[in-house]
């Protein structure tokens, strides 16, 4: 992603010391652009919890990387205190956030890794260094391929618009920023961009914490792409208005029968689209299949955050940067993070390895490796 003419990641290896990751620092767009170094395990961990860095697959290319400093610090002397240490720093980055299976996914992938370099504490780091980038230039890669996979489905529609405007409402923000480059809802919406398709997003404010008009409209911007950022709760009112051509979100965790869990108001945007015979789509990488659980409404555990998320709201004011207090200050405030759209009303699932409907055999078409016996 380019900003402001430059390319950068969302995740990587400062230039001059491999020691210390660099991130953006997500908290202050799109008024300011900040680079933060982690240099520890604690700060890698608050940087996910305090969602310096937000996104099911950022989340978990940051653990990649948290996992790598957890070896670049643990005790040397001793091949069991040196475990030790890694599997209490995987233990504390796991419990950051619950609902992104990204997370887990990444400090496992990790640990596996370590243990298979054998006994020698420096190979074990290296694995650790590799895996990390490894991880990172997986995301980024699928995220492209995602963007071409997906790019279909916006042709199509212009096809038979006769090249008149796509509309396409997203939610939250699963561009570039949730992942380490292209991003997943986003990633079709470039591609076709850069291929002349006119396209249009609707852009969700994506309450509390604003990630749609903050994040995904600056992203939008930055790359051109023609935007309108809307309350939450106009999405259904654009649908019934033939307003809306395409949904697409993210995912921060799928069931292989095709439940999504994403951020909260997903659910209704579904309902909406479903009312409304708008094709309804999910754009998420592979390692944000769950291939345990069946079930994502029951079964998915459902993060909730502090309720000063839901009232106050940040922003900008007189050129710095503040929060406010929205509702009065003796209001108990429940913050739920995420919501569970039913496979029923996927239209279908957007990978890297292609499209297929919300079902176990069709996410198992795709992923034929992971049947059962």
């Amino acid at each position: 992603m380019n900003v402001h003419g430059q390319h950068y990641r969302t995740i990587w290896l400062k230039k001059d010391n491999p020691g210390v990751v660099q991130i953006i620092d997500q908290r202050y767009l799109p008024h300011k652009f900040v680079i933060e170094d982690l240099t520890s395990v604690d700060e890698v961990a608050t940087a996910i919890f305090e969602m310096h860095v937000r996104g099911a697959g950022l989340i978990g290319a940051t653990a990649g990387y948290g996992m790598y400093i957890a070896a670049l610090h643990a005790p040397r002397h001793n091949a069991d205190a040196f475990s030790a240490a890694l599997e209490a720093d995987a233990e504390k980055l796991k419990a950051t956030r619950p609902t992104a299976i990204n997370l887990e996914w990444a400090v496992q992938r990790q640990l596996a890794a370590i243990e298979a370099a054998g006994s020698d504490i420096e190979a074990k780091i290296e694995a650790a260094l590799q895996t990390a980038q490894i991880i990172a230039d997986e995301d980024a890669e699928f995220c492209r391929r995602i963007g071409e996979h997906g790019l279909s489905l916006i042709e199509e529609i212009s096809r038979r618009k006769q090249g008149e405007p796509v509309n396409i409402l997203t939610h939250c923000n699963a561009g570039w920023l949730a992942f380490v480059d292209y991003g997943t809802a986003t990633a079709p919406v470039y591609a076709a961009h850069d291929r002349g398709i006119n396209v249009h997003v609707w852009v969700d404010e994506t309450r509390p914490r604003n990630q749609g008009a903050r994040l995904t409209a600056w992203e939008l911007g930055q790359h051109g792409v023609p935007h309108t950022v809307i309350a939450d709760n106009v999405g259904g009112h654009l649908m019934q208005h033939q307003m809306v051509d395409l949904v697409i979100t993210g995912s921060d965790r799928t069931t292989y029968t095709g439940d999504v869990a994403n951020k909260i108001g997903t659910y209704l945007k579904a309902l909406a689209a479903y009312d409304n015979d708008v094709p309804f789509y999910v754009a998420l990488p592979s390692s944000t299949i769950d291939w345990q659980m069946q079930d994502g409404v029951k079964e998915i555990p459902i993060e909730q955050r502090d309720a000063t998320e839901v009232k106050y709201i940040a922003g900008l004011s007189d050129g710095e940067h503040t929060s406010v207090l929205l509702t009065p200050a003796d209001s108990p405030a429940a913050n739920y993070a995420f919501d569970v759209t039913p496979a029923r009303l996927v239209s279908g699932l957007i990978t890297e390895r292609g499209i297929c409907r919300a079902t176990a055999a069709g996410v198992l078409e795709l992923f034929p490796e992971k049947k059962l016996d």
